[in-house]
């Protein structure tokens, strides 16, 4: 079985942990978020993390088949609304394997307002392995994670974590 085939299999199969808040929220030592480079849904181009730079980043993996993850959505918006002018961006990598289209598709019905990339099974095992979806992580404008959310996380958890880094 591909390294790719068996990530994607391994995070099919962990969702009902991860979205049953059976892996605890785990706070990070300030480890440095790992660099990518990723495939945007929007227009195919490859955006580096080091675009990134100086900003407070809510790194969320999601797939569109995933109930959770289109549930959180209109928080992830709502976040990007309120805190985007103060230099914070929610960054969502998808796990989808279809390809890019039908994720760009849920970009277009959702009106989402935040970077959208293709994730790659690399990207998710330098980010401590992704076990569920949707799984977030909190950087800070440093660069480093400073904390990892397993599953559905209410709006006003992460905009309290979110206003502390931007403070």
């Amino acid at each position: 079985m591909k390294k790719t085939s068996r990530f994607f299999t391994t995070v099919a199969c962990a969702i009902a942990l991860g979205c049953s808040g059976l892996i605890p929220a785990k706070v990070l030592a300030s480890t440095k978020m790992p660099s990518f480079a990723l495939e945007s849904v929007r227009d195919g181009k490859r955006i580096d993390s080091d675009s990134f730079q100086g900003k407070a980043l809510l790194i969320t993996f999601f797939a569109t088949w995933c109930p959770p993850c289109l549930q959180e959505i209109p928080a992830l918006v709502k976040l990007q609304e309120e805190f985007g002018s103060n230099g914070f961006s929610v960054v969502a990598l998808s796990v989808d394997q279809g390809g890019s289209e039908p994720v760009a598709e849920l970009v277009d019905q959702q009106a989402i307002n935040y970077p959208v990339l293709m994730a790659d099974a690399e990207t998710a095992e330098n980010f401590g392995g992704v076990y569920g979806i949707p799984v977030s992580f909190l950087v800070n404008k440093s660069g480093n994670v400073v904390k990892r959310y397993p599953g559905l996380v209410p709006h006003s958890v992460l905009a309290k974590d979110v206003q502390s880094l931007i403070d």
